[in-house]
């Protein structure tokens, strides 16, 4: 193949038809470029090296999350619903007999993420929908979420969203009414220090339960809506929570309420980068909500490179044992809460550590080994990281101090993985790492995990919104 074949050949994978118009590859598109800038000049902005391996391809990765996270934009309801509304014998004009008693047809947990467009973090969506068909037509069942996706992929609140859903819906459909049920799940992080770190009422997560109303359902205090909350009573969402027309909204965004004493002036080359980030998504950064957000964001981001999390190492003794593994015992410090932020992505991920190790027979680890273990986790934790990586520099860290035979394992929810294109709802991640008399005792890894099972204290809400 001749040079200007292989040119024409390399032009024709670079781009893509459409339309009959030519269109530049996603990696090429201006906006793509726009956001992979901005991403390069925060990334500096922490002092972090942009060519080093494992981040130098987060600019894109971060570019490519985000412009599918709000894809919603460049997309319309009509699309998707105008050819999915199917006929239905049995129902009159008015209220049908689909579905059930007064044509009730209730869709149920749909999970979506959307982007709070306070702080441009992540958060869950679990939506539920009801609705009563009209018009002898009725919606097929799918079109339900792809509709609720259409306004979660943007840049939302949770009453808002409800709202987008309901009158979306009402519009295109065309029922006696709409009703919605959002349960939102915004991850909170806590105040930097050790103190608040170590604190066990944090449970990482600001929840939201709003709803919105149209047709037969905007009197929310109906007989019909009554019938829809137990629908949902029945899946265990906790309608006695639900606010009215968005009552909690200002209690919504942990980044619009906190005053972390670490949150330091930010850079206005930064804040000008996270400014062309909006504009690259279709988004209006003057917009009143929108203002404050790229100094939001980035008081988070920066946290994170301003924290000053020491490891305290001062007076604690290095256990240094001698003999064999039935001369000592297991000792276990269990659900650790741990958060960090994905270096891949720029996304936070959170959960908890579990670490064990040999003692002396007979000895008691003192009080000052528990908060030895914290802080090198919460140290390890607020960076730019991966998993793997800090339950490694965890373990290695420890052996030295605790006669050199550890297990660490981590277990944690990755926002990455939800709120980018694969979209796997409630998965989450383990690692591990063994040193020492664990590398080779299988048993005894056997015992450690054994521990983890049945530790009365675990909490499924540390590394999951619901």
């Amino acid at each position: 193949m001749g040079a200007l074949d292989e040119g024409h050949l390399k032009l024709e994978l670079e781009i893509g038809m459409k339309n009959g118009c030519i269109e530049l590859a996603f990696e090429h598109q201006p906006e793509t470029l726009a956001i992979q800038d901005a991403v390069k000049l925060l990334l500096q902005g922490l002092h972090e090296d942009v060519n080093r391996e494992g981040i130098k391809k987060t600019p894109f990765r971060v570019a490519k999350a985000l412009r599918e996270g709000t894809r919603g934009y460049k997309q319309k309801v009509k699309d998707f619903v105008q050819s999915a509304l199917f006929p239905e014998a049995g129902l009159d004009e008015g209220v049908g007999q689909a579905g059930g008693v007064g044509g009730l047809v209730v869709v149920r947990d749909l999970d979506h993420y959307s982007y709070c467009e306070s702080c441009l973090l992540p958060f869950h969506v679990r939506c539920h929908i009801g609705y009563v068909p009209s018009g002898q037509r009725v919606l097929g069942l799918s079109k339900f979420s792809r509709v609720t996706d259409v306004f979660a992929q943007r840049l939302q609140e949770p009453q808002r969203l409800a709202d987008d859903i309901c009158s979306a819906l009402q519009h295109w459909v065309k029922p006696s009414g709409v009703a919605v049920v959002l349960q939102c799940s915004h991850i909170h992080f806590p105040c930097l220090d050790l103190e608040s770190l170590d604190s066990s009422s944090h449970d990482g997560f600001v929840k939201l339960l709003v709803s919105s109303g149209s047709g037969v359902f905007e009197d929310e205090s109906s007989d019909l809506w009554g019938e829809y909350l137990s629908f949902l009573k029945f899946k265990g969402v906790k309608t006695q929570a639900l606010c009215r027309n968005g009552g909690s909204e200002k209690e919504w965004c942990p980044s619009v309420k906190s005053s972390s004493k670490f949150s330091p002036e930010v850079d206005p080359e930064m804040v000008s980068a996270v400014v062309s980030i909006l504009k690259s998504l279709g988004e209006d950064p003057s917009r009143k909500e929108l203002i404050a957000t790229p100094t939001r964001f980035l008081k988070w981001m920066t946290n994170f490179q301003n924290a000053k999390i020491e490891m305290k190492l001062n007076g604690f003794n290095c256990v240094k044992v001698n003999g064999e593994v039935n001369e000592r015992r297991l000792h276990c410090e269990l659900n650790i809460q741990f958060w960090s932020m994905c270096e891949h992505h720029l996304l936070p991920f959170y959960g908890v550590v579990h670490i064990g190790y040999f003692c002396a027979e007979g000895s008691n680890p003192s009080s000052i080994a528990s908060a030895l273990i914290k802080s090198i986790v919460h140290f390890y934790g607020f960076k730019l990281q991966v998993q793997e990586r800090m339950t490694r520099q965890i373990a290695e860290t420890l052996s030295p101090l605790v006669g050199g035979d550890v297990i660490v394992v981590a277990e944690a929810g990755h926002t990455c993985m939800i709120s980018r294109g694969i979209e796997k709802f409630g998965s989450s991640t383990a690692t591990i790492a063994v040193l020492g008399q664990f590398s080779s005792d299988s048993s005894a890894r056997a015992a450690f995990l054994d521990k983890i099972h049945t530790a009365t204290a675990l909490k499924t809400d540390s590394s999951s919104p619901f």
